[in-house]
């Protein structure tokens, strides 16, 4: 029995209890998403976006399905979709790509969805912030669905924390639709400390409107295998989206990133700039495509994929790509994979710096490129500590519990 037969069953056996515990609006397009993953299944490797990660391998053990309720404290942006303030039928499941296996499952499988609703000409000073702890006494699947809208004019900043707390086999299944109306501007930051038996598939899709300024960070610091996907839809002319990774795998860990960028329209940005540093018999995976219609005239594109292997037995896949149907645009792509510098590790020792801490501190400046883009300056302050600390090893001395690490 290949994977899904056991997610077609769970889903036969308990829809009614999902739908019980679930809204109209996320029932109505439950049953269709289900018929969908029926057809597709999950993706094999010949499927060119899945083709480094192991999907039905992935999904192969045995989970129970979470169905706890989704806790929401007192927000004046924060809510759970049932208590929704606007009409979320115009957004909900709409952006998301309904061909992708994994957001057809989840979109079967989710209960609840967690709306971040920021008002036109809002803005929000401090960060918002999203928590999403797995805890568990047994193997469990979780499927988180985010939705968040940024009406006309709207600042925000979102920060949304993955973390483990036990010694528990984990699959999380997420989904996030992004919605930025005209001269919204939104930065978005996705943060994992898990475990090495937590596997993390994210499906990340933004819409972009005119005169918008997104800028998406994605930082994988400790994990077992991550999969991670964004793709940008710039429907707007003059918007901006920045994209940013920060990746580090050590042991046997497994990190791919997936990104497209669509210009569909003129006159827009988009800059891109992912890092990794694979170490021991990590694997570490990219593949970000720059898709430019015939009409997106005068599009400025830039796309980076830098990475460092710090082990002869360490493995990086990278794969960026231009897709041009414009004649008149400034669009360019690089990657490049090296080594650990030897030359500067001889003149660090020579200097009395121990090995062990040369190592560290030339992975460090290496990622610092990822971690200055952050605009906010404690959160910017908060990530040169976990980076360091990750570097370091601090985060493998307590790996079965990251809640201390806040």
């Amino acid at each position: 029995m290949k994977s899904e037969q056991q997610y077609i069953e769970l889903y036969q056996e308990a829809a009614s209890i999902i739908k019980a515990k679930s809204c109209p609006v996320m029932n109505a397009v439950r049953n269709e998403a289900f018929s969908t993953f029926q057809c597709l299944g999950f993706p094999s490797k010949k499927v060119e976006r899945y083709k480094y990660t192991d999907v039905d391998a992935a999904f192969a053990p045995n989970y129970g399905i979470s169905l706890s309720p989704l806790t929401v404290k007192p927000s004046s942006y924060i809510f759970n979709i049932k208590d929704a303030p606007i009409d979320v039928t115009p957004y909900y499941h709409r952006v998301a790509d309904v061909t992708d296996a994994i957001t057809a499952l989840n979109t079967a499988l989710v209960h609840e969805t967690l709306l971040v609703y920021v008002p036109k000409n809002t803005v929000v000073e401090d960060p918002v912030v999203v928590d999403n702890y797995l805890r568990g006494t047994a193997a469990t699947m979780m499927n988180r669905r985010v939705l968040i809208v940024m009406e006309q004019g709207a600042k925000a900043t979102i920060v949304m924390n993955d973390k483990a707390t036990d010694k528990q086999q984990y699959l999380t299944t997420q989904v996030v639709e992004v919605y930025c109306h005209d001269n919204a501007t939104l930065d978005l930051y996705e943060i994992e400390e898990t475990t090495p038996l937590c596997a993390r598939f994210s499906n990340v899709y933004i819409r972009e409107g005119r005169d918008c300024s997104v800028k998406h960070n994605v930082f994988t610091l400790f994990n077992g295998l991550t999969r991670n996907l964004c793709d940008v839809y710039l429907q707007g002319e003059h918007g901006e989206v920045t994209l940013n990774g920060c990746a580090i795998g050590s042991g046997s860990r497994h990190i791919d990133n997936n990104t497209l960028i669509h210009h569909q329209v003129p006159q827009c940005v988009s800059r891109e700039c992912y890092k990794y540093v694979v170490d021991d018999k990590s694997v570490g995976a990219f593949a970000g495509k720059i898709l430019v219609d015939k009409d997106a005239q005068k599009t400025s594109s830039h796309e980076t994929n830098a990475n460092l292997c710090a082990s002869s037995d360490a493995r990086m896949y990278t794969q960026p790509m231009l897709e041009i149907y414009a004649d008149d645009v400034k669009c360019a792509h690089g990657s490049t994979v090296g080594v650990m510098d030897e030359a500067a590790l001889f003149y660090m020792r020579q200097r009395g710096i121990p090995e062990d801490e040369a190592r560290a501190l030339l992975k460090n400046a290496f990622m610092g490129e990822v971690v200055d883009q952050v605009k906010n300056e404690a959160l910017r302050q908060k990530l040169y500590v976990k980076v360091e600390k990750r570097f370091r090893g601090d985060f493998e001395k307590c790996e079965d519990c990251q809640l201390c690490k806040k």
